[in-house]
């Protein structure tokens, strides 16, 4: 008796059929790929064999456009269409070497009336600090459903929700960090999901080879206003010891960009990595790289949102944004 072939075995026969036999799938083939694993319609040796065999490859800005749009797509039907935010801001790699200043940043621009919705994933590397707990530190609770998600954002401005909350499915991929070895594609796509459609979209890359990609995804996505910043740790942070390298799309417009450092001369990095160090600095200002690095990704999210162009001019909106937080937030 001839077996019937599973309807997914198509997806992988593509990218594993050898080098001269493989090839990258069109988006509508990632869009169908995508749509399957998560309407759980895949073994699980097909998703393991086919997130590796990406990862191998490495996905291009069509497979990442369709593999993202497919999850836009899955989840769009559970969440209300009257929560709005303006600032779409990913965070899935946390940090090693120095605190997440990032979040300071977020939280300012919050204060001066910017909508900000952040999403991410945590735990998945040991040793690295991420947005969920650190900020439950700080005292900022995760959105856990849509109804909190809109209520963060229209009391505070800001709201955290983590990806076992937006999708679970996804999550669950991202939980076999371990077992690969490796990190799936769906850390990379998961900065693209922009799921409340803001105006503006900023997401941080570790590897510059990314920047390209990710820009050409989000002109086939129809984002009117990314930004990718080459981040410390891979988060959306300017490093103010290093040049940045930023990669835009703006109205369809490609433009690859560099500012130099704000400071001449590197930091040593601390020898721990204390929370309460950025509550300190949020009152005190006493942390000379911290202020650099928040003034830094405040500065690029001046010229995400198209509030000046130089470096200079947007570190003089930084600054105002800076000088307007509640600096009685933490106590």
């Amino acid at each position: 008796m001839t077996s019937i072939e599973h309807p997914f075995a198509q997806f992988v026969r593509i990218l594993g059929k050898g080098r001269k036999g493989s090839r990258s799938l069109t988006y509508q083939e990632a869009l169908d790929a995508m749509g399957m694993i998560l309407r759980g319609k895949t073994e699980d040796v097909q998703l393991g064999a086919f997130m590796m065999l990406l990862r191998v490859k490495e996905e291009n800005a069509d497979e990442l456009a369709g593999f993202t749009q497919a999850t836009k797509d899955f989840i769009a039907p559970s969440i209300p269409s009257n929560i709005h935010a303006d600032l779409d801001w990913s965070s899935y790699a946390g940090k090693r070497r120095q605190l997440p200043w990032y979040l300071l940043a977020a939280l300012t621009l919050a204060d001066n009336g910017i909508k900000v919705f952040m999403h991410g994933a945590d735990g998945h590397t040991e040793g690295r600090i991420y947005s969920q707990e650190t900020l439950e530190k700080l005292g900022v609770s995760a959105a856990n459903n849509w109804q909190e998600a809109e209520q963060h954002l229209n009391k505070n401005n800001f709201c955290f929700m983590a990806m076992k909350t937006l999708c679970p499915q996804l999550q669950s991929i991202i939980d076999l960090r371990n077992t690969f070895g490796l990190r799936s594609p769906v850390h990379s796509f998961s900065r693209l999901l922009n799921p409340l459609n803001c105006e503006y979209i900023s997401q941080g890359i570790f590897h510059p080879g990314y920047g390209p990609s990710h820009q050409q995804s989000a002109e086939l996505l129809g984002y009117k206003r990314l930004s990718i910043l080459k981040g410390e740790g891979g988060e959306c942070e300017m490093n103010p010891d290093s040049a940045a390298r930023m990669y835009h799309c703006f109205n369809g417009e490609l433009i690859e960009e560099q500012w130099d450092a704000i400071f001449e001369r590197r930091h040593v990095k601390p020898e721990t990595l204390d929370i309460e160090n950025l509550k300190t600095t949020w009152k005190d200002e006493n942390d000379e790289y911290g202020m650099g690095a928040i003034l830094g990704t405040l500065a690029y999210t001046a010229r995400l949102m198209g509030k000046a162009q130089s470096k200079e001019e947007c570190l003089k909106q930084a600054q105002s944004w800076w000088d307007k937080r509640n600096k009685s937030r933490f106590d």
